[in-house]
């Protein structure tokens, strides 16, 4: 692992347990999935590099536009396949073939990843066949 990638685990790392909250990114207070990469990225960088707009919860389903795909491309370099991420990588997933990418979480140890969703808040979770099938995309935050 590179330095940039053993930071971003560590910062994600320090966000479990937090609740969950839609459209929020205050680590301890609650986030949702957007909202803890987010956090990782302040807590790496400072500023964010563009703040999303306000978001329903199936913003991906109605929009039509791949938003979040979208901003990883502007913001995160391009990890080309799972066999070349590292823990410390965002990943994306879709929930369907049709719909946007509306989901991340941040890659972790031992074919695990870190992510907030709903019923749990921030988890660490297993990278199951049911997760893993569902990446749209790989990303590595930048060096610093």
């Amino acid at each position: 692992m590179s330095s940039i990638t053993d930071a971003a685990l560590a910062c994600a790392e320090g966000w479990i347990g937090t609740p969950y909250r839609h459209q929020a990114s205050l680590r301890g207070v609650g986030c949702d999935c957007l909202g803890l990469v987010r956090g990782v990225w302040r807590e790496l960088y400072g500023d964010e590099p563009e703040v999303p707009p306000p978001y329903a919860p199936d913003w991906a389903e109605r929009s039509g536009e791949d938003r979040l795909m979208a901003a990883a491309e502007r913001n995160f370099l391009s990890v080309m396949h799972l066999g070349s991420a590292v823990p410390g990588d965002l990943v994306l997933f879709r929930f369907r073939p049709q719909f946007s990418a509306k989901h991340a979480g941040i890659l972790g140890a031992g074919g695990r990843f870190i992510h907030a969703y709903e019923q749990a808040g921030v988890v660490r979770s297993p990278l199951a066949p049911a997760w893993a099938r569902r990446i749209a995309g790989i990303y590595r935050f930048p060096e610093r």
